[in-house]
């Protein structure tokens, strides 16, 4: 299958691209036809990854199966941008895809366009607040989210907000700071900008972490959620940080859309943009949500706040809750065997919208 490899922007002199997998049968298409495309972010903590990362094999073969465009784009990693940054990108990408003129070639000679109109936007973890925040500040606006595992749901919790002295994050050790200096504030300050930070693991040969990560952006996240600071780096506001400011207010209610309302006046306007939460209206597109009941990397009630702030607000939503699945449930080895029929339905869910 055809995988065309675009640089959808520029950042200074660094490419920001994206990757194009054209529908089945694009042979037998009109010349030039005009596709509805799935924009697909990926995960990592929004510190780690790029377009090829924990890749959704099941979305992207039903989807250009269904006759359309899959799309897989990179953008900017903390620490050393915010969201805000990320948000940018976001925005340039679906800029750039609403061109008039905007044509890919396949390598068999097929030209193919999208058709702007009829974008959909899907992510998981850390690509799932992505697909949020496309559906908030793009335009074209996306006419479906899928959100899988998604962050962004709610981030105002004691997991984000609260110093971790146990293991807490999917029964993995507590990290060695001094193993990340460079990647802590102010160091990170002066990191180089990166878009593109592949996933690296040692070999299960290796004699002291057999099959661990090797490219430390891998451990930032869980890093951040350690020090209970990782929304100063999503902010950019570390002095002072956002993060003290916000932790008293915990104690406050066991509520969460209390504590919300409370900490969102606590949380500068300038900030409110990159809270998918504080950002919930009734424009909100048509949204899937799905999440293991089990997931020990990002809750599984960061989407029943979600489903219940897009209720709420009058949108359409559903959410499928997996039981006994963790993070990442869809990239198990035996996946398609274990949940073929919800992959169908979440696929379903954007056929029906991109059809129209």
């Amino acid at each position: 299958m055809d995988c065309l490899d675009v640089c959808y922007k520029k950042i200074g002199q660094i490419p920001v691209h994206l990757n194009v997998y054209a529908p089945l049968n694009l042979e037998a298409q009109s010349p030039y036809p005009r596709f509805p495309a799935v924009v697909y972010f990926h995960g990592g903590g929004l510190t780690v990854g790029n377009r090829t990362s924990w890749w959704p094999a099941w979305l992207e073969a039903r989807m250009v199966a269904a006759g359309f465009v899959f799309i897989s784009a990179d953008y900017r990693l903390l620490p050393n941008c915010s969201v805000h940054e990320i948000i940018d990108d976001i925005k340039d990408l679906f800029v750039f895809l609403s061109q008039d003129n905007l044509c890919f070639k396949t390598e068999s000679g097929c030209l193919f366009g999208i058709n702007p109109n009829s974008l959909a936007v899907a992510g998981s973890s850390a690509g799932g607040m992505c697909a949020y925040l496309a559906a908030i500040h793009a335009s074209p606006k996306p006419i479906a989210v899928l959100g899988m595992y998604a962050m962004g749901g709610n981030v105002l919790t004691s997991q984000s907000l609260t110093p971790k002295t146990e293991v807490f994050y999917r029964g993995r050790e507590l990290l060695d700071l001094e193993e990340f200096a460079e990647f802590l504030y102010p160091k990170s300050k002066s990191l180089p900008t990166i878009t593109d930070s592949p996933l690296a693991y040692w070999p299960t040969s290796h004699p002291t972490r057999p099959g661990w990560w090797k490219n430390p952006r891998m451990a930032l996240a869980r890093l951040y959620l350690q020090l209970g600071v990782i929304l100063d780096y999503c902010t950019g506001q570390h002095e002072p940080s956002l993060s003290a400011r916000l932790r008293p207010l915990l104690d406050t209610t066991a509520d969460p859309l209390a504590l919300q309302e409370a900490m969102k006046t606590h949380i500068p306007p300038e900030h409110h943009a990159i809270f998918p939460q504080l950002n919930v209206t009734e424009q909100f597109p048509p949204t899937f949500l799905c999440h293991g009941s089990e997931d020990g990397a990002v809750s599984v009630e960061e989407s029943h706040h979600m489903h219940f702030l897009l209720k709420r607000a009058g949108v359409s939503v559903q959410l499928l809750v997996i039981e006994g699945a963790n993070h990442s449930l869809d990239y198990v080895p035996n996946a398609e065997e274990l949940y073929s029929s919800h992959f169908d339905e979440m696929a379903a869910f954007l056929i029906k919208l991109l059809k129209g």
